[in-house]
């Protein structure tokens, strides 16, 4: 019997795992020149947190939570998404009694039980970036502008931004009311028409092309918005401008999450066909009192690291196939003398800052040298009696098969300016 990773779960293996690891460090890189910190959150949470956090309405809540009872009986469930855990560890740690806002981020898998399928999965991995305790809309420029060069650092130009408000307590209730006056006058199937009672907003991100055609003449939330949301979102869509951050206005954009409020963003690509969102996020001022905290206003956007790499892929195509590993220089032992010879040789090469390998076990040269090739290193180290003999060691241009025999003692300084200098022609 062999065993098989359970549906729907994503995985990443050499090489496509140096696309995926790529995507995360972009978007890590691109938080810590913003003064964010890392933070490791629980992977699965009290079932009640994403129930008041998330909201009952929502699908997620609904029907893809993966949620079990524990031998102690306490009711868990892995997390579906990670600004509720995010907020609550904030709050428990009591981060929110400091300097203001907490700028956070993390990342790692969350789990939701979807029909598998391109882009979509049941384990899936998300970058996480979170700013808590302040409703000041830099901020909410601020986190869009963190995403947006992330996707840039990556070469990615073919996304679109799509932005919208959502209104806050005073002014979304007149909307609500108005929205559901609208969607009762339509054909929709029973489930719909129970989530026009709870969360109307929902019903307008139904991807159903016959809702979304009976839909399309509904109300618009930014002509409802009171002075101080429409302010607040004015103000969001100047500093995006004046970063040179392109966006477009999406009045019937809504997130799958039901704390949103005022600022919500997506990120669109267009070349990944149904499963085109990247990332989005928005504003969430009500949370932290629905899950028993204080009143703490708060921001974030969370990124699909699965679709990131598909859309990596989609515009660099063939150029998108990293080499098996990062590896520089290659070690080759020639006779079972020599291989202390190269791990000793090979690990001061790595202290001193080069990703390097060697070929393990009794090897001729010809293996030896095939698995030098293998490894897209640029230099191959060849150590044998002769060489042990002379002080020296035998390295290989493996780029234009020049080879020549360099002092054992210079060799870790030498092949440092070789690098160094084949890192600079190719810049």
């Amino acid at each position: 019997m062999s065993f098989q990773a359970p549906k729907g779960v994503s995985e990443y293996v050499p090489p496509r795992s140096a696309l995926f690891e790529e995507a995360r460090e972009a978007f890590n890189e691109s938080a810590r020149r913003a003064c964010y910190a890392p933070v490791e959150t629980a992977v699965f949470e009290d079932t009640s947190l994403f129930v008041r956090g998330v909201g009952e309405s929502s699908d997620v809540v609904r029907k893809e939570m993966y949620s079990f009872e524990t031998r102690g009986g306490d009711q868990v469930t892995l997390r579906p998404e990670f600004t509720a855990g995010v907020l609550r560890a904030v709050l428990e740690h009591n981060l929110h009694r400091g300097a203001l806002p907490v700028k956070v981020f993390t990342s790692g898998a969350a789990f939701r039980y979807e029909q598998p399928q391109a882009g979509r999965y049941r384990q899936f991995y998300q970058f996480d970036l979170e700013a808590i305790g302040t409703e000041d809309p830099a901020v909410d420029a601020e986190t869009i502008a963190v995403a947006y060069d992330a996707y840039r650092s990556l070469g990615l130009t073919q996304f679109t931004l799509l932005l919208n408000s959502l209104g806050d307590s005073n002014c979304r209730p007149v909307y609500r009311a108005a929205l559901q006056d609208f969607l009762r006058k339509l054909d929709l199937d029973e489930e719909t028409r129970q989530r026009i009672e709870i969360n109307p907003l929902r019903v307008l991100d139904d991807k159903r092309p016959e809702v979304r055609e009976q839909t399309a003449d509904a109300p618009y939330i930014v002509d409802y918005l009171c002075e101080a949301c429409k302010t607040h979102y004015d103000t969001v869509r100047a500093l995006l401008t004046s970063m040179n951050i392109p966006y477009q206005d999406a009045p019937r954009l809504v997130r799958g999450l039901d704390y949103y409020t005022r600022t919500t963003y997506e990120f669109d690509h267009a070349l990944l066909g149904a499963q085109s969102g990247i990332g989005g996020g928005g504003r969430y001022d009500g949370l932290s009192e629905d899950i028993g905290g204080p009143p703490l206003p708060g921001i974030g956007f969370a990124v699909g690291l699965d679709r990131i790499v598909l859309a990596i892929e989609s515009e660099r195509g063939a150029a998108a196939a990293p080499a098996a590993t990062g590896c520089q220089v290659f070690g080759v032992a020639l006779g079972e003398d020599a291989h202390t010879d190269v791990l000793t040789f090979i690990t001061a090469l790595r202290r001193a800052g080069v990703a390097a390998d060697m070929a393990f076990g009794s090897r001729g040269l010809k293996g030896a040298m095939k698995a030098a090739d293998r490894s897209g290193a640029r230099f191959a180290v060849i150590i044998g009696a002769e060489e042990r003999k002379s002080g020296t060691v035998s390295i290989k241009d493996l780029e234009n098969g020049e080879q020549q025999d360099v002092a054992a003692t210079s060799a870790t300084d030498w092949l440092l300016s070789k690098l160094r200098r084949a890192g600079e022609e190719a810049e």
